[in-house]
């Protein structure tokens, strides 16, 4: 049933008249050509579908519309301010912590959200975390060393 629904998306109003039971994912990746939000299992297993929907770390492949009604969404592309890079994504980058890339985007939001949470992290709490989010290609101990690097860094600076 179509209707309308507003809704922030990277810090700017959105409203769309749109069937309510259409899923977050595809609305992102085709409507707004947002296309770090991957598809990868559909099943809300993977992670590599993850943005931050009102501060929690969620699976768009799950998500209707009508359930971010009034809420503000963070995609990768959104994450950066004044065209710096979020701490996370600094540190993916510094740390290599990403091979094909293409769990990345789900890997980071998922840490923001964790690190906004829990700002001095063990290795086994970021560990903990971040194993709802699949890497096929193996690189876990680079994902973890790089989460914990800017969580030193974000203490840091507060």
């Amino acid at each position: 049933m179509k209707r309308s629904i507003q809704f922030g998306l990277n810090g700017r109003p959105i409203t769309l008249n749109i069937d309510e039971n259409r899923i977050l994912l595809w609305v992102l990746r085709t409507d707004f050509e947002l296309t770090g939000t991957k598809y990868g299992c559909g099943e809300g297993f993977c992670g590599a579908c993850t943005v931050i929907v009102g501060g929690k770390a969620i699976r768009s492949c799950q998500t209707p519309l009508k359930d971010i009604e009034g809420k503000e969404v963070v995609t990768i592309e959104g994450l950066a301010r004044n065209g710096k890079l979020h701490p996370v994504q600094q540190a993916f980058i510094d740390h290599g912590a990403f091979h094909c890339g293409y769990c990345t985007s789900g890997m980071v939001l998922s840490a923001v959200v964790f690190l906004g949470e829990t700002a001095t992290p063990t290795r086994d709490a970021i560990v903990t975390h971040m194993e709802r989010n699949l890497c096929r290609c193996g690189a876990h101990k680079r994902i973890v060393e790089a989460i914990a690097f800017a969580a030193r860094q974000m203490a840091s600076k507060s």
